[in-house]
């Protein structure tokens, strides 16, 4: 099957689109999903800190929720800025994104 594409030439040409699908179809999606999470636990932190003003036990365990969700959050922006450098780094363009070229003087 590989031999297919070692003796077209393909293998080269095609190697950009393979790693731009899966960065399409599997590592963005995942990105966005943890995004989502801990989102969701930040959020159910603020709503466990603000409800239960007199209990200070469940006012601590809303503490820790918003400091995780905080402490992902800012792990996935920056998970999501390292695969962006690498990205561009490397010369992927995906859908969406596109070279800007500045104007020269």
């Amino acid at each position: 099957m590989f031999s297919f594409f070692l003796d077209t030439g393909l293998a080269l040409a095609g190697y950009k689109e393979i790693i731009s699908k899966i960065n399409q179809v599997i590592i963005n999606p995942i990105i966005v999903f943890l995004f989502a999470v801990a989102t969701l636990i930040f959020l159910y932190g603020i709503v466990e800190f603000l409800a239960n003003p007199a209990n200070e036990e469940t006012r601590d365990k809303g503490k820790q929720h918003i400091i995780w969700g905080v402490v992902g959050l800012a792990i996935m922006v920056s998970v999501f800025g390292i695969m962006q450098l690498i990205i561009n780094s490397l010369g992927f363009v995906g859908p969406g994104n596109q070279n800007i070229e500045l104007p020269k003087q």
